[in-house]
C-alpha cells in the first residue's frame, strides 16, 4: 500500500487537543537548528522519560523560565542552589536525575563548543538516509531506535551527555525533524 492509496483522517497525533494540535503541526518532524533549540529538544525528551508527552508540552514554558531559556552557557553555570529551586518548583517535572543531568548536559555542550563542534552538527551527522524511506502506515511501523539513534546516543555519552539512549535519541531525531515519521494518512504529508 502507498501513501497515495491511504485515505486521509486527522493528524497522526494530538487530534482534540489545542497544545497537542500545534505541536504536531508547527514542531514535530520539521528540521531543527541551533544550539539552544536543540539543546531544549534533547532536554525535553529527558525529561519526557517515563512520561506523557502531553506533560512536558503543557509545562514547557516552565521548563523555559526555570532553565534560562535553554541557554546552555547559562544552564552549565547552575549549582547546588539551582537545583534545590529547580526540585521545588511545581511548574517543571521534578526529577533529581534529569534536572541535574539537563545541566550536565549544558556543561557538555559548552564543552562540545569549546572543541570547535556543534551539537547541530553531531545531530544531523547521524540523519539516516532516507531516499528509500517508506512512510509508516501505523504507530507499529515506526521504531523506537534505530541504528543510527544508537549511535548519535553512544557518541553523545562519549562527549558527556547524560539521560541520551537510543530511545530517547530517536525521539529527539524525530521531534527534530531529523527523521519524519509522520503517519502516510497524517494532513502533515498530503502531497507527500
Amino acid at each position: 500500500m502507498t501513501s497515495s492509496d491511504v485515505p486521509r483522517t486527522g493528524r497522526c497525533f494530538g487530534d482534540g487537543n489545542p497544545v497537542y494540535e500545534q505541536y504536531h503541526d508547527e514542531e514535530w518532524g520539521r528540521p531543527v537548528h541551533g544550539e539552544n533549540a536543540l539543546y531544549e529538544r534533547f532536554a525535553l525528551e529527558a525529561f519526557q522519560s517515563g512520561l506523557a508527552w502531553i506533560t512536558i508540552l503543557r509545562k514547557r514554558p516552565a521548563f523555559r523560565t526555570a532553565f534560562a531559556d535553554f541557554d546552555p552557557e547559562l544552564v552549565a553555570a547552575f549549582g547546588d542552589d539551582d537545583v534545590a529551586r529547580l526540585m521545588a518548583d511545581a511548574g517543571i517535572v521534578r526529577n533529581r536525575a534529569k534536572i541535574e543531568a539537563t545541566i550536565a548536559n549544558g556543561r557538555a555542550l559548552r564543552d562540545l563548543h569549546a572543541s570547535g563542534r556543534t551539537l547541530d552538527q553531531v545531530l544531523w551527522s547521524h540523519a539516516p538516509d532516507r531516499s528509500t524511506h517508506t512512510r509508516p502506515v501505523t504507530w507499529a511501523d515506526v521504531p523506537a531506535q534505530t541504528p543510527e539513534s544508537r549511535a548519535l546516543a553512544k557518541e553523545l555519552k562519549l562527549l558527556g551527555f547524560r539521560f541520551v539512549g537510543p530511545v530517547t535519541a530517536y525521539a529527539a531525531m524525530q521531534a527534530c525533524g531529523v527523521v519524519d515519521d509522520h503517519l502516510a494518512t497524517c494532513p502533515a504529508v498530503a502531497g507527500d
